[in-house]
């Protein structure tokens, strides 16, 4: 089953940049004065790239999340980040500042992790379920502002910050799907730099102490990567939802390996889930493209209720 799941993932990948409501002609991508050379290097290439490192960085995170947090439906939004880039995003385009929607997102994302660890640093006990509660309220917060920010936009400013909500990976050029791969790929050699102590802190916070682990520090850090990387992402696609719930939940039942052991699978499997929906989410035959968040929570929204259900 293994290599076909391989198969089929390489297959989408290949497969995704090339097809379109436009046909590309492949015999053109080496002539840079032809359309089909401009769509595909310029916009087809791009989008796909930028899918998948959004959609790795998203499955990461969530298995991340899931196993400090000991919590089976934690997800890269949980602390709030992408409420806080949301909100700074609304914010930019309530006040004029349209032209520049991935910064205030991403400083929005960065001002939530700065909030976040600065409060829990001068809490008397550093425990994740005060991390997890401070992360709640400052969620709560965020929508309330964000509710204030509606109240003030008009109704092409609401439609915008909508749109954003919903999610998307439409680009042009690879300035933007750069700095995504950068920090996507820091947040893949980081774990796997920490892979030994995110298996002892799924065991317990106190075995993984015992075994000279420093729990608060490797915590931070992994925390810390996570958000940031989350937020980068969420400043430049939106919030995407359930990549970050459902498939490490499906590589756990399909390898039936530990956490650290599916590191690099849920990286890989993540941005291939994207990739497949962002396929279809262009290919439905409407006249423009569905948003990519209601893509994934069709189908991540049944599965969210197995889970539920399973846990019961």
């Amino acid at each position: 089953m293994k290599p076909l799941l391989y198969l089929l993932a390489l297959t989408i990948i290949i497969f995704a940049p090339f097809h379109g409501q436009i046909p590309i002609e492949l015999y053109n991508l080496d002539n840079p004065t032809t359309m089909d050379y401009k769509l595909f290097w310029d916009i087809r290439l791009p989008r796909v790239l930028l899918a998948f490192f959004a959609g790795s960085t998203l499955a990461l995170g969530g298995l991340i999340f899931q196993s400090i947090f000991k919590n089976p439906m934690s997800t890269p939004y949980t602390l709030g980040v992408a409420s806080g880039s949301t909100l700074g995003v609304a914010f930019a385009v309530v006040f004029g500042f349209s032209y520049w929607l991935s910064l205030f997102g991403f400083i929005g994302a960065l001002l939530t992790v700065f909030i976040l660890f600065t409060l829990t640093l001068r809490l008397k006990s550093y425990e994740t379920n005060m991390l997890l509660l401070v992360g709640i309220a400052l969620s709560f917060f965020y929508n309330a502002s964000l509710m204030i920010l509606f109240y003030l936009s008009d109704e092409s400013q609401s439609f915008e910050i909508i749109r954003f909500t919903m999610g998307s990976v439409n680009v042009v050029g690879l300035e933007d799907t750069f700095i995504l791969i950068l920090s996507s790929l820091s947040l893949l050699l980081v774990s796997l730099w920490y892979k030994k102590e995110l298996k002892l802190l799924l065991t317990s916070n106190d075995y993984a102490y015992l075994k000279g682990i420093n729990v608060k520090k490797v915590n931070t850090i992994l925390l810390v990567s996570v958000s940031i990387a989350v937020g980068v992402c969420v400043s430049l696609t939106g919030p995407i939802g359930f990549v970050g719930l459902i498939i490490p939940h499906i590589l756990k039942s399909i390898h039936k390996q530990s956490a650290e052991q599916l590191i690099i699978p849920i990286f890989f499997y993540g941005g291939v889930f994207l990739v497949a929906s962002d396929l279809i989410a262009r290919n439905l035959g409407s006249s423009s493209d569905i948003p990519i968040g209601i893509i994934t929570a069709f189908l991540g929204a049944p599965f969210f209720i197995y889970l539920i259900m399973k846990k019961r």
